[in-house]
């Protein structure tokens, strides 16, 4: 079983940066694909980025391309979601998903793929 935990997310004025972070509760997960997701007010969760274990491959949604980058940190056992040039609809709570793949290379961009899943952390983008 893999907790997720994130953190980082807080209230930034449009234009601005933020960084979020994804730990788990297991001593690595170096065979877990990664995925963040956001759920704006009123609207359903989407897929935001995702990232393959191996970290070599991305996949970034077009809403946010250009603007947010996924990576991992291997030594530190983090998963990061760099968010810049924030805009007010990116406003939303951000999780943190994660799937155990053989498969070093792949990413997974829809919700059904994941097996584990964070609680959240609020980002907010004033305007």
């Amino acid at each position: 079983q893999v907790q997720l935990v994130e953190s980082g997310g807080g209230l930034v004025q449009a234009g601005g940066s933020l960084r979020v972070s994804c730990e788990p509760s297991r001593r690595t997960f170096s065979r877990y694909a990664m995925g963040w997701f956001r759920q704006g007010p009123g609207k359903e969760r989407e897929f935001v980025a995702s990232i393959s274990w191996s970290g070599e491959n991305t996949h970034i949604a077009n809403s946010v391309k250009g603007r947010f980058t996924i990576s991992r940190d291997v030594a530190k056992n983090t998963v990061f979601l760099q968010m810049d040039s924030l805009k007010p609809e990116d406003t939303a709570v951000y999780y943190c998903a994660a799937k155990l793949t053989p498969y070093s290379s792949r990413y997974y961009s829809t919700e059904d793929e994941y097996g584990y899943w964070g609680l959240g952390t609020q980002v907010t983008v004033s305007s």
